[in-house]
């Protein structure tokens, strides 16, 4: 494993994938979610219902982690833990963006259309680390997952 600036992680936080975000459950013990998230102004934003389980864990410890990462080589990846923000600003608009992000255009306005907007966690880097497996032995080609090209 090569670390890595963010630069040069190259497109992998504006792909599709979702994100898993990590919450400390009461007893203390981790819930990992996937998320559907965006990278934006420095922070990770991620759409999250209304009265659901993460946010009850959040209101008791806003700790949490968030990690994305390439599901074939170069198995790129990123992640983030610090503490998180909730809040109803712009919610409207995050949910129309992760909505269309995930489903494409016209899929993805038709689910915000019908969809309530939740709640936006956002999670800024408090600390972060990235990574890739390039200067790595490269995955044999036969496998049944999709080898990536090498970024950059």
């Amino acid at each position: 494993m090569t670390r890595r600036t963010i630069d040069e992680l190259g497109d992998l936080l504006d792909l599709p994938y979702c994100a898993v975000l990590s919450t400390h459950r009461e007893d203390g013990s981790v819930l990992l979610s996937p998320v559907w998230h965006e990278w934006r102004d420095g922070g990770f934003n991620m759409g999250v219902p209304k009265g659901d389980i993460k946010l009850r864990h959040l209101a008791r410890d806003p700790r949490a982690t968030v990690v994305v990462f390439d599901h074939s080589w170069p198995s790129r990846g990123f992640e983030v833990r610090g503490v998180v923000t909730i809040s109803e600003d712009e919610r409207e608009e995050v949910s129309r963006r992760l909505s269309i992000r995930y489903l494409g255009q016209a899929k993805g306005n038709e689910y915000a259309d019908g969809v309530s907007p939740g709640v936006v966690v956002r999670l800024e880097p408090g600390a972060w680390r990235a990574w890739d497996f390039v200067d790595e032995i490269h995955a044999d080609p036969e496998l049944p997952l999709p080898v990536l090209p090498r970024p950059g």
